[in-house]
């Protein structure tokens, strides 16, 4: 049985998109001098963030750096305002928790599918 292709609907061109995914990024500067206290630092964020706000939360970037980590979050929703508002509130609690490290830097992207 043949399956069909159904390619994605061009927004421009009058089609509707229902998806949309938020990114945000999280940057921080981390007091630790071993991979494992990193390790501590960044798993206890990324498990705060799965528990609380339900989205895909991963570390990336400079893994062997000790002092710096990258986070990642991603939400997926059939509004923008909502995965607007839902990594803008994931960027507000890392912001607002009293973390054992200074926050570099936040950047938050909207893909529309």
């Amino acid at each position: 049985m043949a399956r069909r292709y159904n390619p994605p609907m061009d927004v421009a061109a009058g089609g509707v998109s229902g998806m949309t995914l938020g990114v945000v990024q999280i940057r921080l500067r981390l007091p630790s001098r071993t991979l494992k206290e990193k390790r501590t630092i960044v798993r206890s964020v990324v498990e705060r963030l799965r528990e609380r706000f339900n989205a895909a939360v991963a570390e990336g970037g400079p893994l062997d750096d000790v002092s710096l980590a990258t986070i990642t979050a991603a939400c997926v929703s059939n509004e923008a305002r909502h995965a607007t508002a839902q990594i803008q509130a994931i960027a507000d609690a890392v912001a607002g928790w009293r973390l054992d490290a200074e926050l570099i830097s936040v950047e938050t992207e909207l893909i529309r599918l």
